[in-house]
């Protein structure tokens, strides 16, 4: 059976607070680490996850690291940055530092205080941030096509997971290209994520391992207002450009 899939929007960084866009892979300001910790506390599958994956963003290794210790902290479940978590701009806060996996280490050093982490560093695999992944040209591009085949090839890989339960840790404009849960002709109509919000999603019915599709659970409806629209205006920007790119 195809795993259920956690999905979880980084939480604030310093871009977000600031709408300085041009902060080189933002980190999390302080009430960022504060809405991990509540994340942290509400969450109710840190005993049932079997792996964590999030995107090689600053921001994101630390909302997975801040929010999912208790997960973490148990030996079985593996810790995997994927570079196709990524998001989608060009712009200075989504572009990575970290060229390759030799540059994670030293970066995640830098990111944790002492005592901050309730598992051990070194349990973070980056072996899949590989050279270009931080390039934003090809498969990376900010185009609409090459933002949707990186998505549609995501779903189909987490189609074929083996575990029940995977926790992904992303970006607020990929979390739409990923679900499909907004209207390519009016993106402001798209579902919103908050800064560290938790949503939860299942494969449709006729999913293959060719192209996959998912749907959000009832529950996880039932948590919130489902008919927000996108209001991040960074996330706003971003559906923006990549629709105007689509048309020309």
């Amino acid at each position: 059976m195809p795993p259920r899939i956690h999905l979880v929007r980084h939480a604030q960084g310093e871009h977000n607070a600031t709408r300085d866009y041009t902060i080189r892979d933002a980190v999390l300001t302080q009430k960022g680490k504060e809405q991990c910790r509540a994340l942290q506390s509400t969450f109710a599958h840190h005993n049932s996850v079997n792996i964590v994956f999030a995107s090689p963003l600053r921001r994101t290794i630390q909302t997975a690291a801040l929010s999912f210790g208790p997960a973490l902290s148990r030996n079985d479940v593996p810790f995997v940055l994927l570079p196709v978590l990524q998001e989608v701009s060009n712009i200075g806060c989504d572009v990575g530092i970290a060229n390759t996996a030799a540059d994670v280490k030293p970066l995640l050093t830098e990111l944790f205080e002492e005592g901050e982490l309730e598992f051990d560093i070194n349990k973070i695999d980056a072996s899949a941030v590989t050279e270009g992944w931080n390039s934003k040209k090809g498969y990376w591009a900010y185009e609409k096509e090459a933002i949707s085949n990186r998505a549609a090839d995501l779903r189909a890989w987490l189609f074929q997971r083996p575990e029940a339960e995977v926790l992904l840790v992303t970006h607020g404009a990929f979390a739409h290209f990923l679900t499909e849960d907004w209207n390519v002709d009016d993106p402001m109509m798209g579902t919103a994520y908050s800064n560290c919000e938790h949503r939860e999603f299942i494969f449709t019915s006729g999913s293959t391992a060719k192209e996959a599709h998912v749907t959000e659970t009832k529950e996880s409806r039932a948590r919130r207002n489902t008919q927000e629209k996108e209001e991040d205006p960074h996330v706003v920007d971003e559906l923006k450009t990549v629709e105007e790119k689509a048309k020309k």
